[in-house]
Formats: structure tokens, sequence, C-alpha cells
């Protein structure tokens, strides 16, 4: 009977063990997800390969770099190897080389191990409970370039845990206060790489790329006229149309095959036209006696979102590009203005005007349930979409000068973006990654 018994135990552990470890699976994070499991990770003391010692201060550099992206993702915390029992509990690069243990004890989920010859550098993310490689990358002389490595390994990472591709590498658009005049410049959303775009004088407003993000659609605003400007970013010269385009050119934007719109005074009303190749005035788009302006497209052209005057204020309308009809989407407040539909045409962020100021919404299209994202102080205005749609850069005044933050579609604490003196507001998002 004993033996029996035993052998019941040790089949019973068998079994519990057994769905454990299938009740694990491999580690994902539904970013869209009603609710975001936080998911831990370690980044491992680098290691040298093939005898080769580490290289102190790149190694370091590039550790610092994967902290602060990743210190970008709200759902994943850094947990250091010193807070491990026994402190590192690895002696190279791959599975077989680490303790997945310790991990496991301080319920870690993930570990990152880097190991350098030289320029050349491998870096690898590790589930702790089962030993899978979730991603693993090689790059070669990475002397001068870094933080490009660091962007492209966290976003190859992101996309393996979440199934959307990493927003680090992903430049935004926005216009940046020069004295009396509005310039347009470019930044990633790390605050790296900030560059001027326009020189132009006069205001330069409503920054738009194109599907591929070769180019960047604006708003010229001289002493004498309104102009459409397109740069290039192959030849970084800049195009200025104005004639047959009327008195008004506002808000551009590139809609599906890469096809321009914008908001064009024509008859006396401010309305969405469709421009050819040649910049020639087409169809015109929701055509209503009132001003409509702002249109958004989603990733396939089959919506677009815009803002309209004909409830009598400013509120936020969709339009369906096969049938024509429109309906109204926001419906509460007085001031709903701004909005950017995702890149998957589920949702609209949009500026509402509260008695405390201006903040971002988010409107769900399937539900038609409403969040709010953002809650100031100050006014939080012009949202817009990440390439992934989960992450979305707006502007805020809540330091006394506008300045551009990120958050997440779930209302995430906001991170500022550095872009230097002078105000910045209007960001544009390359989705060009998802496109």
């Amino acid at each position: 009977m004993k033996r029996i018994t035993t052998l019941f135990a040790s089949l019973v552990l068998v079994c519990l063990t057994a769905a454990f470890a299938s009740a694990q699976g491999p580690l994902t994070v539904d970013i869209h997800g009603p609710g975001q499991r936080m998911v831990n990770i370690t980044l491992l003391p680098p290691k040298g390969l093939d005898g080769q010692p580490v290289p102190e201060a790149a190694a370091k550099a590039f550790a610092d770099l994967v902290s602060n992206d990743l210190g970008y993702i709200p759902f994943l915390k850094l947990v250091p190897a010193s807070q491990l029992l026994g402190g590192d509990p690895s002696h190279g690069v791959t599975a077989q080389d680490i303790d997945f243990k310790p991990f496991q004890l301080a319920r870690v989920d993930l570990c990152m191990t880097t190991g350098w010859n030289g320029q050349y550098l491998e870096a690898r993310v590790y589930e702790t409970f089962s030993g899978r490689r979730v991603v693993g990358k090689a790059y070669r002389d990475v002397a001068d370039k870094l933080p490009l490595v660091a962007d492209r390994f966290c976003s190859a990472f992101l996309e393996a845990l979440t199934g959307k591709k990493g927003f680090f590498d992903s430049p935004i658009a926005f216009v940046k206060q020069m004295g009396k005049t509005k310039e347009i410049f470019t930044v990633l959303p790390q605050g790296r790489a900030l560059t001027q775009i326009t020189d132009l004088g006069g205001y330069n407003l409503s920054p738009a790329w194109s599907a591929n993000g070769g180019q960047l659609a604006f708003t010229h605003i001289g002493n004498e006229r309104h102009e459409l400007c397109i740069y290039d970013s192959k030849t970084q010269k800049i195009r200025r149309i104005a004639k047959g385009l009327g008195d008004t050119v506002i808000s551009p934007v590139y809609g599906p095959g890469d096809v321009l719109y914008a908001s064009l005074n024509l008859n006396g009303t401010t309305n969405i036209y469709e421009l050819s190749k040649s910049f020639k005035v087409g169809k015109r788009l929701a055509g209503s006696p009132y001003i409509d302006v702002s249109p958004s497209f989603d990733r396939t052209g089959s919506k677009m979102v815009f803002t309209s005057g004909r409830a009598g204020n400013p509120h936020v309308y969709l339009l369906d590009m096969k049938s024509g009809q429109v309906r109204r989407v926001t419906t509460t407040g007085k001031y709903n203005t701004h909005p950017c539909l995702s890149p998957d045409g589920r949702y609209v962020a949009y500026t509402h005007q509260t008695s405390d100021g201006h903040r971002i919404f988010l409107h769900d299209l399937e539900t038609g349930r409403e969040k709010q994202l953002t809650f100031g102080p100050g006014n939080d205005e012009y949202p817009a979409f990440g390439p992934d749609g989960y992450f979305v850069a707006f502007a805020s005044s809540r330091t006394g000068q506008y300045q551009l933050y990120l958050t997440t579609r779930h209302g995430d604490t906001p991170h500022k973006i550095s872009t230097g003196k002078g105000a910045a507001f209007a960001p544009a998002w390359d989705t060009s990654l998802q496109w």
C-alpha cells in the first residue's frame, strides 16, 4: 500500500509539473488587451566572446541605451542582476551558460545577454522559466552606431514579445518655435537625432508623412500666401506648390496609395479635397457648407476621420471611403479637434476641451466607449499614433511651454521627449514600419 501511495503521489507531482509547464507556454504580451501583465527583465553583465575582453566603455554605453529604450515600455520592469540570489548566474551568452533558477526564485521572466568580440556584438533575450530564446541578433562594426543597434534590437525584442514592431527607430516630425517663426523638425521618440527639416521662415505647420516615410508634407504660411510643401528625404529638397489651391491650404495628409489630401478654401468654405500627383484639385470628400479640416486615415485607407463644424461647434466625424457615408464620432463637449486614426482603424485619439483644459481622449469605434488618456496640468493636444497603434505622442503645456510627450492607448504615465529649446507641438509619427 505504501508503495502504491508513493507511486500515486509521484504521478500526481509529474502531472502537476507538466501541466504547470504547459500552462506557462511562450511568454507573450497582448498590448491591446484589456490589461497589461507586468514583465520583469534583467540585463546580465556583458561577456567576452572567443576569449576576447569586453570593451567596457562600449558595453556600458550599449547597456545604457537598451535600458533607456526599455524604460519606455510600461509593462517592462528592469530588475538589476545584483538583486538575484548569488549575483550574476551566467558565465556566457547562451542558454547553456545560464543558471535560470535564481531568476525563477526572484520572479524575473526574462534575461538579456550581450557578447562582445571587438566591434562585433551578439544580443539575446531568454525566457527564464523554459530557457527558450525569445530573440537573438548579431551586429558588426557597431563602434559608431550603438544607438541605432540598440534601437533595432529593442524593436526586434518588442516584436517577438508582443507581435508588434517597436517604435524606437521611427521618427516623429513636429513644429518647433524658432523665435518669431515656426519650423519643421524630426526627432526619435527617445529624444535623439534632432534634425531641422525646414528653414523657410514664416509658419510651417501640420507635418504629415507619406506611407513609406520618404516624404513629408506640410503647410507653409508666408507673408503673402499659403503653400503646400513636400520635403523629399532622399534629396532633402522642398517643393512648394500654391497655384490652383486657393488662398487657404491646411492640414495636408497622405491617404491610400500615397494620394495627398488637404483642406482648401475654394468656394468660400474650407473642405477636404483629393490632390492628383501633379497637385491638381480633385474630388471633395464629405462635402458640406461647413468647415472640414484635419483628415486622418487608417492603414488601409478605408476610413477617414476629420474635424467638422457641421454640428455648430468642432466635433470629430468618420467617413467611410467606399460608401461616402459620414457619421458623427464625438457627442460630448463643445470642442473636439485634431483626430488621429490608429493604423488598424479601430481607435480615434483626439483633443477634447474639459473644464480643466484640453485633454487627449480615445474613442473605440467598435464599442463606442471613450477613455481619457491625459490629465494635464496645462493643455494636452495634437495626439499622434505610433506605428504599432499602441503609443501616442502628444503636445502638452504642463511645464509652461508646449513640449512633446509619449503615452500609450492605456493612458500610462507620459514620458517627455527632449527637443531642445523652444516650444514643440503638432507631432506626426512616421508609421512606415507597419505599412
